[in-house]
């Protein structure tokens, strides 16, 4: 390992961050016949020399939708071609994207409504054989998460070891919950879910295999920090294990417009819902801890001024890494 690579891991497990700020990358597309007030909440992979990027878009019409795009290069996202998918007609939002190997197949985990569910709102997933084809995902169905302490929670979240698949989500409440089933269960049979994390936290919740460390790193979205919203890190040595802040705190944080320098101009106040690049596409989402890179949502507090929540422009910039 390169002293600048050992570095990198060294401040990582001692939560220190300093990141450079990209400018926006993917902004709302135009559509005159439901226009599109944000892109947000996006997961993302590379594979077969592409990125596939999946986001909550938030329109006049249908407020929550997931819209699909691929491209090879991040100076080209932007202009690429924008689908909206078609696995669900009503409410669906908030994207996790990876391959599960045992099945073969692609998933999508949501959050989604249809009235014909009993709850009506809950996790849903979708699944593919090929990511590139937006039209190919099978329709959404119930993920069979049961409640956690009478609540359905938000922005679910799966992640997988070599035993169990584990779904962690959060009920804005500052509590994050881990639900889990055997690999081979997987999507049937998961158990009461269990608290995981109980702080000042809010939402987005999303949790990656440190590769080569042994260790698993969860990055939660917090409220009134330096900005309206600002990621914490905690790290644990096992998904089902203790789960020990790392970089959790408004003044020592993961990200947050305190340890973050914009490239160019200024363009948000905040750093919001966002995916780790990963450094492998299937069920275990690894990240390299040489190299963490952080895809997210951001606004200035100019532009979201007066708004409601559902008309504040998000766009999409990328995090990385501060060279000394």
């Amino acid at each position: 390992m390169s002293s600048t690579s050992q570095r990198a891991v060294d401040n990582l497990l001692a939560g220190v961050f300093r990141w450079t700020v990209s400018p926006p990358l993917v902004a709302p597309v135009e559509r005159p016949e439901d226009p599109c007030y944000a892109v947000k909440d996006p997961s993302v992979v590379f594979y077969e020399g592409r990125w596939h990027l999946f986001c909550t878009i938030r329109s006049v019409k249908r407020t929550h939708q997931i819209e699909y795009l691929s491209f090879l290069d991040w100076k080209d996202a932007n202009a690429a071609r924008r689908h909206v998918l078609k696995m669900h007609p009503g409410f669906f939002c908030a994207p996790q994207v990876f391959y599960f190997t045992p099945h073969r197949k692609w998933y999508l985990i949501c959050q989604a409504s249809d009235e014909r569910w009993q709850p009506q709102y809950q996790a849903a997933y979708a699944t593919t054989t090929d990511i590139a084809d937006p039209n190919a995902w099978s329709p959404l169905a119930p993920l069979g998460v049961s409640q956690a302490d009478g609540k359905t929670g938000l922005d679910f979240w799966v992640i997988c070891d070599d035993a169990k698949a584990h779904l962690f989500f959060t009920t804005l409440d500052g509590r994050m919950w881990r639900t889990e089933t055997r690999l081979v269960d997987f999507l049937a049979g998961w158990s009461k879910p269990v608290l995981a994390i109980q702080g000042d936290i809010f939402e987005a919740s999303h949790t990656y295999r440190l590769k080569g460390l042994n260790k698993y790193l969860t990055l939660v979205e917090a409220q009134g920090g330096h900005g309206w919203r600002y990621y914490k890190a905690y790290l644990a040595d096992r998904l089902d294990g203790e789960w020990t802040p790392l970089a959790a705190t408004k003044d020592k944080c993961f990200a947050s417009m305190a340890n973050v320098q914009p490239v160019g101009a200024r363009w948000t106040d905040c750093i919001s819902h966002g995916e780790l690049l990963r450094s492998g596409y299937d069920q275990q989402l690894e990240v390299d801890p040489n190299n963490l890179r952080f895809l997210f949502q951001g606004v200035s507090d100019a532009a979201r001024a007066g708004k409601p929540y559902g008309e504040i422009p998000w766009r999409l910039g990328l995090l990385e890494p501060m060279v000394d």
